[in-house]
């Protein structure tokens, strides 16, 4: 992945959850902010939104930049000084994975309000890769044992970058 990323200006980096049928019990796997249970995706898009890479599956309840860091992609990014957009949930990441700014938008000053607005156009390309992902329905939402999952969603991936290069 670092290798494929290496070849672009830049690359785009985000998480989602992809829903699970779980219960209560399995408290590590539900996601307080999305008020259900998933796994936690990390995707890594080029700057056309095409995807690139995506993570092992982690439980919902994981944050973004935790995520991140456990995979290691902080630090092959900064390694290989490959520059990354990325939301605010990386907060504290590196200097090479760009964030906006933190605070209200009426606290903001006008200079940092255009960095905020310019970093949010480049990072609405993640979007159409989290999308290309979700239109499989095999992953809308999952039905198999959580240790399958990773195994899935990088098939999706291969299958998915395999029917790009043909078309």
């Amino acid at each position: 992945a670092v290798r494929a990323a290496s070849m672009k200006a830049y690359v785009l980096l985000d998480g989602t959850l992809l829903a699970i049928d779980r219960i209560a019990a399995d408290r590590p796997f539900y996601s307080g902010k999305h008020h259900r249970h998933g796994i936690n995706v990390q995707v890594i898009a080029g700057p056309f939104g095409e995807l690139l890479w995506a993570s092992p599956a982690l439980p919902g309840a994981v944050h973004d930049v935790r995520a991140a860091r456990e995979h290691g992609i902080v630090d092959a990014l900064d390694q290989a000084g490959i520059t990354c957009w990325a939301d605010k949930g990386y907060q504290g990441a590196r200097r090479t994975i760009r964030v906006p700014f933190r605070g209200r938008w009426s606290t903001l000053s006008a200079g940092q309000q255009a960095v905020n607005r310019s970093q949010a156009k480049i990072r609405a390309l993640v979007e159409r890769a989290m999308a290309t992902l979700k239109t499989w329905r095999l992953l809308r939402k999952l039905r198999c044992s959580t240790t399958r999952i990773t195994a899935t969603v990088q098939a999706v991936v291969v299958l998915h970058q395999a029917s790009s290069a043909a078309g």
